[in-house]
């Protein structure tokens, strides 16, 4: 499998409709507010970020999405993903209980939090910048757009990701 290609595992957003719908609502938000992300990009450290794009002002933010307690509860990998990113949220369903997001161990202080459904999302707590290093994060803005290029040309034309390296 490509560095590129959609993880069809049970935590994927494909897999996952309520994670897909909560991922469209994060989208819309951040499209309104000129931050532009792909869902599923993978990592260098190969893990895969729900979403990750670029705001504005060229940072790069990482969202975890969850739609289930026990999901949210026993993720304990999604401190690797703050080397990859200035700013990281929570992207979280309507329905699950929020309590949880104010402990130590989800890091209130390095953590932003967003909920949202299908349509829509509101931020309930910005993401505080934690600035990467100028290297890292050319780097992760460059694999970020060869990714997003990729994605496009392929949408264009399927067999393109028969070229592709693998």
């Amino acid at each position: 499998m490509g560095m590129d290609e959609k993880c069809d595992s049970p935590q994927s957003l494909a897999a996952n409709p309520d994670a897909a719908a909560v991922a469209r609502g994060i989208m819309r938000l951040f499209a309104r507010n000129d931050i532009w992300c792909i869902p599923e990009m993978p990592l260098r450290n190969n893990r895969r970020a729900d979403l990750m794009g670029i705001d504005a002002k060229g940072q790069v933010i990482i969202v975890e999405i969850k739609v289930a307690r026990g999901d949210l509860m026993g993720d304990g990998k999604w401190p690797d993903y703050l080397d990859h990113c200035d700013r990281f949220f929570w992207g979280l369903a309507t329905h699950l209980d929020r309590t949880c997001m104010e402990t130590e161990a989800f890091r209130p202080d390095q953590c932003g939090l967003i909920v949202a459904d299908g349509y829509d999302a509101e931020i309930l707590r910005p993401a505080p910048l934690m600035p990467l290093a100028t290297a890292r994060r050319k780097a992760e803005v460059e694999r970020l757009a060869r990714a997003a290029m990729r994605r496009h040309a392929v949408s264009l034309d399927p067999r393109m990701d028969l070229w592709g390296k693998n």
